[in-house]
């Protein structure tokens, strides 16, 4: 039996508002690592968006560096991938020296489909490294090929990929991919449009059939796509509040020559939960939670007056709170005004001077208008002349 530990996401050097996350990613990888070892893994796959940022502070390299070297003196093989945050460069860099350590880094793509293999007793596991890719890339190298969008130019690389149906074959990968029908869950800065998460584009999931298992990266929310061996590890840690209800876990994947693919899913615990709380303040200042005290807050005040200096008082409780906001008449009155009539027939001075009455309930100074108008021409919302 062949076992491997799927992971994808872990944006080494990510901060939430001005707090550092440095601490609790090396908590996260310290519990992944007591894993690794507890499941007896053979090798772990990265699918892509390693550092947080294509340049990574010190602290996000060494942190990898430390991950690394961990995982090879357990004598655990990695294969690891770029995503769309990742610089190919940076990640690529010194990638022959830790092959000699079991350690396959996939960073750039040069045409080919790179493929390592494992193999314990009768069964052989082939592990394809797909790093993040644009189709100009793709079309580079396989110029009579009619590569238009980033489904063609997946579909092209893996129709140009001697795949042996004998032995079982696993694909890291990090896109967009959608089951039939339905897209799958997106979290955080993940903007979805009709076609794409952030610059990635969608690709369908059945261009992976001849794939026993596909390890993906880039939505941060754990979950399967079209079939239960197309899954998205999900980010490690809760990056956004939007994650603050999703449960975070690895994906063990035990491979044996004619058998199924299992699945296991094992949870996480971070250093720091990230939350959403909400209520009134004088009741979330009384709630005694001494044990969560420190974990990240979103906070929803349902105050229907400002309340001065909210974010000192509130922090007396949680230091670690991020953001506040309110839900009360006013807030859930402004959300209902239709902003498509208030543009309809009006100059561009005429739609902020409303927009700013019915807001604020005053006129806008003639500074205040100078300002914004500034701000629209430099967005080109309006002309020099305007």
């Amino acid at each position: 039996m062949i076992k491997l530990m799927h992971l994808g996401d872990l944006h080494l050097g990510k901060s939430l508002s001005d707090f550092d996350l440095i601490s609790d990613q090396q908590y996260i990888l310290d519990q992944i690592l007591v894993i690794a070892e507890r499941e007896s893994v053979d090798g772990v796959l990265i699918a892509g968006d390693v550092y947080d940022k294509s340049v990574p502070s010190e602290a996000a390299t060494r942190l990898l560096d430390y991950f690394l070297n961990e995982l090879a003196e357990r004598k655990i093989r990695v294969y690891m991938i770029s995503g769309n945050h990742d610089s190919e460069d940076r990640l690529n860099y010194g990638s022959s020296l830790f092959a000699s350590n079991q350690i396959f880094i996939s960073a750039v793509f040069d045409g080919t489909m790179h493929r390592e293999s494992i193999v314990s007793g009768d069964t052989v596991a082939d592990i394809y490294m797909l790093p993040f890719v644009k189709a100009s890339q793709v079309k580079h190298f396989f110029p009579e090929e009619e590569i238009r969008t980033y489904d063609d130019a997946v579909r092209t690389i893996i129709k140009n990929t001697p795949v042996d149906k004998n032995h079982r074959n696993i694909l890291v990968a990090h896109q967009f991919v959608a089951g039939k029908g339905a897209d799958p869950a997106v979290a955080g800065s993940e903007n979805i449009g009709t076609q794409s998460v952030g610059t990635v584009e969608k690709i369908g999931y059945d261009c992976f059939d001849d794939f026993d298992y596909v390890a993906l990266g880039h939505i941060h929310s754990p979950q399967r796509v079209g079939r239960e061996e197309i899954r998205y590890a999900g980010s490690p840690l809760k990056y956004s509040l939007s994650e603050a209800n999703n449960e975070k876990t690895v994906p063990i994947i035990s491979i044996s020559s004619g058998e199924k693919i299992r699945i296991e899913t094992i949870p996480l615990k971070p250093l720091r939960d990230l939350r959403h709380i909400r209520g009134k303040m004088k009741d979330l200042l009384a709630e005694d939670d001494a044990g969560a005290a420190e974990d990240f807050i979103y906070v929803t005040l349902t105050d229907e007056e400002l309340i001065d200096d909210a974010m000192g008082k509130i922090r007396q409780v949680y230091p670690n709170t991020l953001r506040i906001d309110y839900d009360n008449s006013y807030t859930r009155e402004v959300e209902q005004i239709d902003i498509s009539r208030i543009a309809q027939q009006k100059s561009f001075s005429d739609l902020i001077g409303d927009f700013y009455r019915m807001i604020y309930g005053c006129e806008i100074s003639e500074e205040e208008m100078a300002v914004m108008r500034s701000a629209a021409r430099e967005a080109g919302v309006i002309n020099e002349t305007d």
